[in-house]
């Protein structure tokens, strides 16, 4: 296994009752740098962050691509190898971070995307609208660009230099499947591996929502169709 420098972005807004747990069960041995972008938050997220040792960056753009986006230029800076992201409502399972770089740092592939669809779930953590939504999704991916998703989720592990190459714009919900387009379009090797996942704590501010579903469906879709437009 190759000796690579990665850092860790999670995106958070208002996750002040289950930030430190995220941050508490990352592999240490695996990172350099866990770095919490506080997303204009209204609870103490960034204070709990802090308080568990992370770095925290702020961005006032409401919006999780914005937050991503935010950490990716700070880590610019840093001459990290690999990113790894997740989301920061404790709905992953931190420990499993081992699994999803292991085919990075071994130089096999160059995006790992975990799969909650493929792994155990909590019974309710994944509402029947994301599963869907991530099955439109994986046909219209493959249809177009030939690579076969299961699933859209935000726990994922990138080579840096394969993620500064794909030039992610998106700052809202079209922020994965833009980055698994682009991933595909420039033909990276990637891999699917199966992970579990649990109910959040919180409420989702997603699919939590009627307004929030129908938004993230609107912003999927369209972020499909306009790089499947570029193909003619």
């Amino acid at each position: 296994m190759k000796l690579m420098k990665t850092a860790v972005i999670i995106p958070a807004y208002n996750e002040q009752d289950s930030i430190a747990k995220v941050i508490d069960y990352i592999p240490k041995e695996l990172v350099s740098e866990i770095i919490v972008v506080n997303n204009n938050s209204t609870d103490n997220t960034a204070e709990a962050a802090k308080k568990a040792g992370a770095t925290v960056l702020l961005e006032t753009f409401q919006g999780y691509g914005a937050a991503c986006l935010k950490g990716i230029n700070y880590c610019k800076e840093k001459n990290f190898d690999v990113i790894l992201f997740l989301d920061g409502d404790y709905s992953d399972y931190p420990e499993e971070a081992k699994e999803i770089l292991a085919p990075i740092l071994n130089n096999e592939y160059d995006f790992v995307l975990g799969s909650r669809r493929m792994g155990k779930r909590e019974k309710g953590a994944l509402p029947i609208q994301s599963q869907i939504g991530s099955i439109i999704a994986g046909i219209l991916i493959k249809l177009f660009w030939g690579v076969k998703y299961t699933d859209l989720g935000p726990f994922r592990a990138i080579k840096f230099d394969k993620l500064l190459a794909l030039n992610m714009e998106d700052k809202w919900y079209g922020w994965t499947v833009e980055m698994q387009i682009k991933a595909a379009r420039e033909k990276y090797r990637i891999k699917e591996i199966p992970v579990k996942y649990r109910n959040r704590i919180g409420k989702s501010k997603v699919t939590g929502t009627i307004k929030g579903t129908v938004m993230a469906s609107i912003i999927i879709l369209s972020t499909i169709f306009k790089y499947a437009l570029k193909l003619k």
